[in-house]
């Protein structure tokens, strides 16, 4: 059973990951399709914080990508077809199969 499992890996994914990753809860993000989401896809980001000159999409992702592992989070490849938020444990299914979390 998974203490966190965060769905997607675009900005948010990866801040939730590395919050929670600092709590040491251990979480699992599941990335989807590609990493990093629809920021990995722009070509030049200027208004992210942190970042005065502008930054590739792909260049950020991977960069949030390795502090959210420092952190200690793990990511998988996979595509989530459902969630059950109807009872205790939560389930998420991939195509990978089922998590309980």
């Amino acid at each position: 059973m998974e203490n966190v499992v965060i769905i997607g890996s675009g900005p948010a994914g990866y801040t939730a990951a590395i919050y929670t990753g600092r709590a040491q809860l251990n979480p699992l993000l599941i990335a989807g399709p590609a990493m990093g989401g629809q920021v990995a896809l722009s070509s030049e980001i200027g208004n992210y914080p942190g970042f005065p000159e502008d930054v590739n999409g792909a260049e950020l992702a991977q960069l949030m990508q390795r502090q959210a592992e420092r952190f200690g989070a793990r990511i998988e490849m996979d595509i989530v077809t459902e969630v059950d938020l109807s009872s205790q444990p939560l389930k998420v299914t991939t195509y990978g199969g089922e998590i309980e979390t």
